[in-house]
């Protein structure tokens, strides 16, 4: 295997080139004659995939107009989770091969959806967007039909339909159907697997199609339809006028094995004035292949200067006729895939949030004839600069969240990252010209959440706090003091102690309203004496006067024994939430200085 070392270099990989599909029918719906001749030996073809390995995957789920679809039943191997009122899901353990991992998505009212990836170290993030069951026409059996959508996509069917238990249908069927175009970004959520195929003679093969068609029959109670055994369907794909000058004649037909995840040829569909035209012997998905090209599996890392590994990081590749596919960085600046073998590629890497709209790097690299690993030290970028998020969050009762997420929104941009034991941790690169965020934790096994809440980026690293994802907790105020770490909820105002090895640290917050607020931090010995007169604020700020202007200003103070820079992330109005993050130093009368940091997440009362 090869491996570079670059200043900030690439990565590619495949999840999807352009493509294809005819959609069908679900995992239960008969086994055709025509399936069961293929010549294709699954058991050896799976050799391809490596050894057994565990995984763990975090998914989003969403249909066409990008809103989360909860309720769906995801699987991969035997494990199974279902997706939260997010969108989201978590698998781990997942039964995955080392160059081959397979996800499955089902609900009701959608086309059967899935993801294939080369599975990763870490976290294994996908998306998957899925086609509802829209009606696109109605026939019946015993009668001929073509049904077509507005641009042209059409399936035409002989009128012999069987059951899922293979006898014969008699009645109704309506048809659903979809066509997507592959100079569609969203066609890469929507297609099924990823372009990796068996051809003929059992070879693996990255595919490029021409256009995408999803089909599915159902009977006048709903029930899966198939076409009879000896019938058959003809399918025409229009293409987009940016592809024609490259569509060939003939090209080869292949349908998409539900059951293992990958391609399979069978057949071929010809050039028919702008539109490819094909016959097909069963409903599944298929595609329209020009290219059956040889592929290696490409291994990117990407970090800061400092060796930090950088998550969502975007890498961009597109190779020729193949077109262009993208992907994100996990927790450890890794992301990994097949990608064609002896081409040239153009990559282009993009910040955590894309925050100049332009790539931070561009590079030509390959050809590539050879597994291969690339290490890319991102360069620095005025739009853009290195931040560590780090925190820890607690189930109702006070426990590590073993199994949940956390959202992070900024500069208009959400990604998803993992709790990890409790922890979280990761380095981003963020927008210079916003210094707010917010975030939100989720417990995946309760469905309980911290609900959102604004912070201010305190480079180069903000402290997220010891936060509790429980909906019973909506105001709290968390902070840590050299080593110790406090989270304490409460109602309308905070008044709280809290006891560490060597002080009593006391933190109070007055009324929200419009004229502003106050808070202040004291540290009183074991007595309970303060260090300072009781009625000195010892270090805090007072916000006066609350408007647009100030609402996200810093506030300074500088007092003894505290130093603290503060920042108002949001004020909503009456009801509404004040978040407030703070950081700087503690002088103990012994002359030692603690670091602090924390959040006050709170309701305006008046």
């Amino acid at each position: 295997m090869n491996s570079i070392k670059r200043l900030l270099n690439p990565i590619a990989f495949l999840s999807v080139f352009a493509l294809v599909i005819i959609s069908c029918d679900k995992d239960d719906s008969p086994t055709t004659p025509q399936e069961q001749n293929q010549d294709h030996n699954a058991a050896a073809f799976a050799e391809n995939f490596g050894n057994d390995i565990l995984r763990t995957f975090l998914g989003t789920v969403v249909d066409t107009n990008d809103n989360p679809i909860d309720n769906a039943m995801i699987s991969i191997g035997n494990k199974t989770a279902i997706t939260d009122s997010n969108g989201v899901f978590i698998i781990e353990d997942a039964p995955v091969n080392q160059r081959f991992g397979y996800v499955k998505a089902e609900k009701a009212g959608f086309i059967h959806a899935s993801r294939a990836v080369v599975p990763s170290n870490g976290t294994n993030k996908v998306r998957i967007m899925m086609l509802a069951e829209t009606i696109a026409g109605s026939t019946s059996s015993g009668t001929q039909e073509t049904i077509a959508l507005a641009n042209g996509a059409s399936v035409a069917l002989e009128g012999a339909y069987i059951k899922a238990d293979g006898s014969s249908y008699s009645g109704n069927v309506n048809v659903i159907m979809h066509h997507l175009d592959p100079a569609d970004d969203n066609m890469r959520d929507q297609m099924p697997g990823m372009l990796y195929a068996a051809n003929a003679q059992n070879e693996e093969r990255m595919l490029q199609t021409f256009g995408m068609l999803a089909v599915e029959l159902r009977g006048s109670a709903g029930e899966d339809l198939n076409i009879a055994e000896g019938s058959t369907a003809e399918i025409r794909m229009p293409l987009d006028a940016s592809l024609m000058s490259n569509a060939p004649a003939t090209i080869p037909l292949w349908y998409f094995d539900e059951v293992n995840g990958y391609w399979i040829e069978d057949g071929q569909a010809t050039l028919v004035g702008s539109e490819y035209v094909g016959t097909v012997s069963h409903f599944s998905f298929w595609t329209c292949s020009v290219y059956q090209i040889e592929h290696s599996i490409l291994t990117i890392y990407i970090e800061d200067e400092n060796q930090n590994p950088l998550e969502n990081i975007k890498v961009s590749l597109e190779s020729g006729n193949l077109g262009l596919s993208s992907s994100y960085t996990n927790e450890n600046g890794m992301v990994s895939g097949f990608i064609p073998s002896n081409q040239s590629i153009d990559m282009n890497i993009f910040s955590s949030f894309n925050c100049e709209g332009n790539s931070i790097y561009y590079e030509s690299i390959g050809p590539f004839s050879t597994n291969t690993t690339l290490n890319i030290t991102a360069p620095n970028n005025p739009n853009s600069v290195t931040e560590e998020l780090a925190g820890s969050f607690n189930t109702c009762n006070g426990n590590s969240i073993e199994n949940g997420y956390v959202f992070i929104t900024h500069s208009g941009k959400i990604f998803t990252s993992t709790i990890q034991n409790g922890n979280f941790n990761t380095s981003i690169l963020r927008c210079t010209n916003n210094d707010v965020f917010k975030i939100e934790a989720i417990d995946y096994n309760s469905f309980n959440t911290t609900g959102e809440i604004y912070y201010a980026f305190t480079s180069p690293s903000t402290y997220l706090g010891n936060l509790s994802s429980c909906n019973d907790i909506d105001e709290f105020v968390s902070f840590k003091l050299g080593d110790d770490i406090a989270f304490i909820p409460h109602g309308d105002s905070f008044w709280i102690d809290y006891s560490s090895s060597w002080d009593e640290l006391s933190f109070n917050s007055g009324g929200l309203n419009d004229d502003g607020f106050a808070f202040s931090l004291k540290i009183r010995n074991a007595s309970g004496e303060d260090y300072h007169p009781s009625n000195e604020t010892l270090g805090g700020f007072v916000v006066e006067g609350i408007n647009d202007t100030y609402s996200n200003g810093n506030f300074y103070i500088s007092s003894v024994p505290f130093e603290l820079e503060s920042y108002v992330s949001t004020y909503g109005n009456l009801g509404e939430y004040v978040d407030v993050t703070f950081s700087g130093n503690y002088t103990s009368p012994e002359g030692t200085i603690y670091p602090i940091h924390g959040i006050i997440h709170g309701k305006r009362d008046q």
